[in-house]
């Protein structure tokens, strides 16, 4: 998926992030179904040179989305949907307040499911148009619940083999691992 290309990032800043086989062909369908909308706006700053873009989500009415109307009239109503926040009040306005599920939360949602999935650090770094990996790991590393359990298997593998290391295991090595019977026959 990408940004403006030769920008520098994602999310506004340029670049690409892979995007999988499931997710490039729900975006298929919705370009069969909606295409794009061109607009152009000017780009880096409010008087910066004009640039023309696809938009794949638009309005209605086939406008770019406004920021404040989609959070309120579309997000909004999705997480009380989902139960995250309560439905407005009677005579209110306005939904709770959504500090933790707001928008960004998907940026973190993205991260998440990318850690999960193994995608290094660094990588995701890229992926999310942050310069310095530190940054990137003192901001996910709370994200990665699973880190104790790959990291045993991952011992267990080297150290027993795949074989020896029980089912599920997933770094097979041919010639066991570095105390197997194969390398160490004398072992009890």
């Amino acid at each position: 998926m990408h940004d403006a290309p030769g920008d520098g990032g994602p999310l506004g800043v340029g670049g690409s992030v892979p995007l999988s086989p499931g997710t490039a062909k729900a975006l298929r369908a919705h370009l069969e179904r909606f295409g794009t909308t061109p607009v152009t706006l000017p780009w880096h700053t409010p008087d910066g040179k004009s640039k023309t873009l696809r938009l794949l989500f638009v309005d209605a009415k086939g406008k770019p989305h406004n920021r404040s109307v989609f959070n309120q009239g579309i997000w909004k109503r999705a997480l009380v949907n989902a139960s995250v926040i309560p439905p407005r009040t009677s005579g209110s306005q306005y939904f709770e307040a959504a500090p933790d599920d707001g928008m960004h939360a998907l940026r973190h949602t993205y991260a998440s499911a990318q850690l999960e999935g193994g995608t290094s650090i660094k990588a995701l770094a890229v992926y999310l148009g942050h310069s310095d990996p530190g940054f990137t790991l003192r901001t996910y590393t709370h994200l990665m619940p699973s880190s104790e359990g790959r990291s045993r298997s991952a011992t267990d593998d080297f150290l027993l083999g795949a074989a020896e290391s029980g089912p599920g295991s997933r770094h097979e090595r041919a010639s066991g691992g570095v105390c197997s019977q194969k390398r160490f026959p004398n072992r009890r």
